[in-house]
């Protein structure tokens, strides 16, 4: 029987590493109707995102929605596509470069920080692959996802475990699943808020919007609602608001079924009406700005309560690259490595030097 394991060459004079895989949600290659399908197609065949009978949601999927909602999902990304292409890749990209540099500065073994996406590219097999290649013996993987949910933090580890059930040595693996109360990250959410408000003054109501899921789903166990109030309850203790004048609310369903409530349109429609003049809104649940903070935020959100009556309308830029952020997630990979054993790089040349020479003077194994 031939084995489904993939054949790698190892060489026991390379040096081993510490692999970090920072992976976020995805993005199309183009705002293009024909690359947005090809996405759609991956992320919306996901089981872990859509629960329903195979066979029903592929009739839907492939009959209806594939052919309608390309195009307009297009117009939609063409008006935040850069000249550098997608804000989620250009700035997921960036994060992986500042954690990078800052784990270097932190520790004195090797690292190494691949960025990968649950869907499209650059691929969760891709990245697993590159940390093969540079003999990553430990591998956190960390999701940027601040909130556990099934469709998301869970959907990483279903492709995680896809890919590394192929291979034949394993490595020791630390898997992330969620820090919506880590102390660095609630800091850093409490930092760019007040920031914001230092330069533009504060609104009488701040909405922590998250993005929504099936009520279902919380029905049958997920943590996600849960942790989305977690998080947005201890900014708030942070920022000292009274409790008027701060709420969750949750954007981006889908369907005709009830999703997580408030949902974020009806909120603004009754802020609006009760005489609110501006609200300000911070996406916690978003590591990096993306459509859905760039454009259904900050373009179509806003438009729904200027329209509704209200004055003045201000999105809070999501934690990105900024420094903070950063810490946040290089305290998490800190958290993480302990009672790994990390050698300083001199030291684990040598080692791998020796490992070499013994291979090399085996009689059963040299070449």
């Amino acid at each position: 029987m031939r084995s489904y394991l993939t054949a790698v060459p190892y060489h026991h004079e390379v040096v081993p590493v510490t692999g970090v895989l920072l992976v976020n949600l995805g993005t199309p290659q183009a705002p293009t109707p024909t690359a947005i399908r090809h996405y759609l197609a991956e992320f919306l065949s996901d089981p872990r995102v859509t629960e329903m009978p195979r066979w029903l949601w592929w009739l839907i999927l492939h009959g209806i929605i594939l052919r309608v909602r390309p195009a307009r999902v297009a117009r939609n990304y063409q008006k935040i596509w850069t000249p550098h292409g997608s804000p989620l890749l250009t700035i997921s990209l960036a994060q992986a470069t500042a954690l990078q540099q800052q784990i270097d500065r932190h520790f004195a073994s090797p690292f190494k920080v691949v960025l990968a996406m649950r869907y499209g590219q650059p691929s969760i097999a891709a990245g697993l692959e590159q940390l093969r290649q540079a003999n990553a013996q430990q591998i956190i993987i960390l999701p940027l996802y601040p909130q556990y949910s099934s469709a998301t933090t869970g959907s990483v580890f279903d492709a995680c475990a896809d890919v590394l059930k192929q291979w034949r040595w394993l490595p020791e693996l630390r898997f992330i699943t969620h820090y919506p109360d880590q102390t660095a990250y609630i800091a850093a959410l409490t930092t760019q808020i007040k920031n914001h408000w230092h330069t533009h003054g504060q609104a009488e109501q701040l909405l922590f919007s998250f993005h929504g899921l099936p009520k279902r789903f919380f029905l049958s166990g997920d943590p996600y609602y849960c942790e989305c109030q977690k998080t947005a309850r201890l900014v708030a203790d942070q920022l000292h608001l009274s409790e008027k004048s701060w709420q969750v609310v949750f954007q981006s369903r889908f369907g005709r079924e009830e999703w997580l409530q408030p949902y974020i349109d009806n909120t603004l429609k009754t802020l609006a009406q009760s005489g609110i003049r501006r609200v300000d809104v911070v996406c916690p649940g978003f590591a990096t700005d993306c459509l859905e903070t760039l454009e259904e935020i900050n373009h179509t959100y806003r438009n729904l309560f200027l329209q509704a009556g209200g004055a003045e309308f201000h999105y809070i830029p999501a934690l990105n690259d900024q420094p903070e952020h950063i810490q946040a997630l290089l305290e998490l990979v800190i958290q993480h490595t302990q009672g790994w054993q990390t050698s300083p790089l001199t030291t684990l040349q040598q080692e791998a030097e020796l490992r070499a020479q013994r291979m090399a003077n085996d009689p059963h194994y040299s070449q």
